[in-house]
């Protein structure tokens, strides 16, 4: 397979993303810009669909309601709105920068994937969903590029 497909493959897959398949990718030996291009695809391409896909998981809910998992389909979208409720004062204080910084941050559980699922859960909007996945997959691109490097050690 293509270098540059395995690079981009892996930065699709949760908690590996942009940030790990770059290191893959050096480790491997590929071409270092390619393998930057790819993972940064990967990121563009995750931090795009994601946020367009996961609202319909409370449409998926709402249609449940009427079927014989409504008392599941109830309690989620019950805990999906208190949590709504409680966060938004700090959705509203730290949405963006907060998302960013989040996604940034290159350890296992945090990244564009669980980025996209907390803003889908706090109600984030696209327009600030959107642009904070893009430049925190890249962030933590960045960070986790200089160690793969072997610049810091």
């Amino acid at each position: 397979m293509n270098s540059f497909i395995q690079v981009f493959l892996l930065s699709l897959v949760p908690t590996f993303e942009g940030r790990y398949a770059i290191v893959y990718g050096i480790g491997r030996g590929y071409p270092l810009w390619g393998t930057l291009l790819a993972a940064s695809l990967g990121v563009l391409t995750l931090s795009l669909v994601l946020p367009a896909v996961l609202p319909y998981i409370d449409r998926l809910m709402l249609w449940l309601e009427g079927t014989f998992l409504k008392k599941i389909a109830h309690l989620y979208l019950h805990y999906v709105e208190r949590v709504r409720r409680k966060a938004h004062p700090y959705v509203e204080k730290w949405g963006f920068i907060g998302l960013t910084v989040f996604v940034a941050i290159p350890l296992p559980g945090t990244g564009v994937w669980t980025g996209a699922l907390a803003a889908y859960l706090l109600a984030i909007e696209k327009k600030q969903t959107v642009p904070a996945l893009i430049l925190g997959g890249l962030l933590s691109m960045a960070i986790t590029l200089g160690p793969a490097l072997g610049l810091f050690g």
